[in-house]
């Protein structure tokens, strides 16, 4: 079944919802403001998830936010800014989330561990906001120079977790090989083009089946273990097709731990 291009915590709408309480009954200042921006947020995400960005206007973010063109433009100067705002916010969530649940492991958890705990928070994250997933990974592509860059340096980012992650499993397992750094940077390109693959074509929710082969393809790489032979991973079930070879998987950012 494809995916519900408005699920997620990170996209709403407001259309045919009340609005803010005005008069007597109304927020203070501040809760009004706050509020205002979650909601443009919101609606922002789930706009471009629906219609692509190029086809998004402010009229329809102020519409489906449920606030005034005034309110709108008190908190962005342009549909871009409120895009940039809105996918910060959602991938310093995701950052978070895979973060969280490789510090949340006791002590003495073994890298493979952390290793696999890190893609599980990563697919699950984006299995359950399929808006989120459209608009970072498939329109921040497309959609201009300044969300282009953002893109690019929250792959780094990734790159950079994961290398923080490999060189402390280095210290504890010396045959592990050294990489160099665009092998890093390889590794975040790869998961990137295998999410947006799926995205694209309704799949998202199928992502968290990926974390075998997301946890296979790190230790490939950055161990040199070879590719295990195991029916789980015969075919990737997001990205083989009938009659088609699988596709190579991706790898999501390594979280560490202190």
């Amino acid at each position: 079944m494809p995916d519900s291009l408005q699920g997620g915590s990170l996209a709403g709408t407001h259309e045919g919802k009340p609005g803010l309480p005005r008069g007597r009954s109304r927020l203070p200042a501040p809760a009004v403001s706050a509020s205002q921006g979650e909601r443009l947020r919101r609606a922002v995400i789930a706009a471009v998830a629906e219609d692509g960005y190029a086809d998004v206007t402010v009229a329809g973010i102020v519409r489906r936010a449920k606030v005034s063109r005034v309110a709108f433009y008190a908190h962005f100067r342009g549909k871009e800014d409120c895009f940039l705002a809105a996918t910060r916010e959602g991938g310093q969530l995701m950052q978070d989330g895979v973060t969280a649940a490789t510090r949340a492991l006791p002590a003495g958890t073994s890298d493979e561990e952390v290793l696999r705990v890190a893609c599980r928070a990563f697919l699950g994250f984006l299995a359950g906001e399929p808006a989120f997933a459209r608009a970072f990974y498939v329109d921040m592509q497309t959609a201009g120079p300044r969300l282009v860059a953002r893109f690019e340096a929250a792959e780094r980012r990734f790159a950079e977790m994961t290398a923080t992650w490999h060189h402390r499993a280095r210290a504890r397992h010396p045959d592990w090989p050294a990489v160099p750094d665009h092998a890093y940077t390889a590794l975040a390109g790869a998961y990137a083009k295998l999410v947006r693959s799926a995205v694209r074509s309704g799949q998202t929710h199928e992502l968290p089946e990926l974390e075998d082969t997301l946890v296979s393809l790190h230790l490939a790489v950055l161990a040199g273990r070879p590719w295990p032979q195991r029916e789980s991973l015969a075919a990737d079930p997001v990205t083989a097709r009938p009659g088609e070879p699988p596709l190579p998987s991706s790898a999501p950012p390594c979280a560490t731990r202190p």
